[in-house]
C-alpha cells in the first residue's frame, strides 16, 4: 500500500488528501459538493474529482485510486443507508464513510477522550471517551440548532416583529433591523418566507456586537442560545484534561462567554477536519497489507 486518502465533503465543496500510510500528507484538491444526503450520485462524482485531482497535484498517476484506500467524512452521512450506499459504489480499494463531525472530532483532539462543539450557522456537538463516540444535537435549523447563526438571526426578527407590534421590548438593535427593512415587517415576513439557514445567520453578528453594548434583546437572545450551547456541553461530563475544542464561525464570539469551568477545557483544535480524515484513515488502514 503506497498511499491512503482522506475526504472532507460538505455542501459547498469536497476536499481531498493524498498521503502516505503514516499519515504524511503528500498534496491537497478540492472539487465540488459532497452532500450524500442531498445528492448521493453528485457526491461521488465530487468525491472521485478530488481523489484524482489530489493525485495529479502530487505527480502520480490518477489511475491508482482503485489501488488506495479512503477515509470519508461527509455530510448527510449520519442520515439513513446514505453511508453504506457510497461505500457500495466508490471505487476505493476500500472505502469507511463516516460523518463529517466523526473527522473533525478526530481533527480538533486526536484519537483519545475529549469533545467538539461546532458553532456555526447550525450546531452540533460530538464526544468521546474510552473509543466510544457520542453525538449531541445536530438536528438542522426547523427543529435544532439552538444557538446557531441560524437560530440567533432567526430569533432577531422575530424579536423584531414583536418590538414593532409593542408585545415585546424594542432596543436599538430591533430598532436598526426594522431600518434595514425599511420600516417595513411585511419586508420581514417576504425575506422569512424563501430564506435560507445561511441567509438568517446573516444576521448572527449583529446580535454578538449589540450584546456588547448591553442592548437589551441582543443579551436575550445569546443568554437562550448560551443556555443549551453549555447544557449540551456539560452532557459529556469532561474532566480535567480532557479537551473541548470550539469550531465554526462563532466559536471565538461564543467562547468569552462561556462558564469559567467549561472555558478551561476550551484548547485549540490539532489539525483541521482533512487532517483529521487523514489520521483515522492513517490509523485504521494500518493493518492492510501492500
Amino acid at each position: 500500500m503506497r498511499f491512503i486518502l482522506g475526504i472532507d465533503g460538505g455542501g459547498t465543496s469536497c476536499r481531498a488528501a493524498l498521503a502516505t500510510p503514516d499519515g504524511t500528507i503528500l498534496a491537497r484538491a478540492k472539487s465540488g459538493s459532497a452532500n450524500i444526503y442531498t445528492n448521493l450520485a453528485g457526491a461521488r462524482a465530487s468525491i472521485v474529482e478530488a481523489a484524482q485531482m489530489a493525485f495529479a497535484e502530487a505527480g502520480e498517476d490518477a489511475g491508482l485510486v482503485a489501488e488506495t484506500p479512503a477515509l470519508l467524512g461527509l455530510a448527510g452521512a449520519n442520515v439513513g443507508d446514505n453511508a453504506r450506499q457510497l461505500e457500495a459504489v466508490l471505487p476505493f480499494r476500500k472505502s469507511i464513510v463516516e460523518t463529517d463531525a466523526m473527522i473533525a472530532l478526530e481533527g480538533a483532539v486526536g484519537s483519545g477522550d475529549g469533545a467538539i462543539a461546532i458553532l456555526g450557522t447550525g450546531t452540533a456537538y460530538l464526544g468521546r471517551r474510552g473509543g466510544e463516540a457520542r453525538p449531541i444535537g445536530g438536528w438542522g435549523f426547523l427543529i435544532g440548532d439552538q444557538g446557531s447563526g441560524a437560530q440567533v438571526g432567526r430569533e432577531l426578527l422575530e424579536r423584531t416583529l414583536l418590538a414593532f407590534d409593542g408585545v415585546g421590548p424594542s432596543s436599538p438593535l430591533t430598532d436598526e433591523i426594522l431600518a434595514v427593512f425599511k420600516g417595513d415587517p411585511d419586508r420581514i415576513i417576504t425575506f422569512g418566507t424563501t430564506a435560507k439557514p445561511g441567509d438568517f445567520a446573516g444576521f448572527a453578528p449583529k446580535v454578538f456586537d449589540h450584546a456588547e453594548t448591553g442592548d437589551e434583546v441582543a443579551q436575550a437572545i445569546l443568554a437562550r442560545g448560551l443556555s443549551t450551547i453549555e447544557a449540551s456541553i456539560a452532557r459529556f461530563g469532561l474532566q480535567p484534561g480532557e479537551p473541548l475544542s470550539l469550531l465554526g464561525g462563532l466559536a471565538s464570539l461564543y467562547e468569552p462567554r462561556l462558564s469559567e469551568p467549561i472555558r478551561a477545557l476550551v484548547r485549540p483544535p490539532q489539525q483541521d477536519a482533512l487532517g483529521g480524515a487523514v489520521s483515522m484513515a492513517a490509523r485504521l488502514f494500518g493493518v492492510l497489507k501492500a
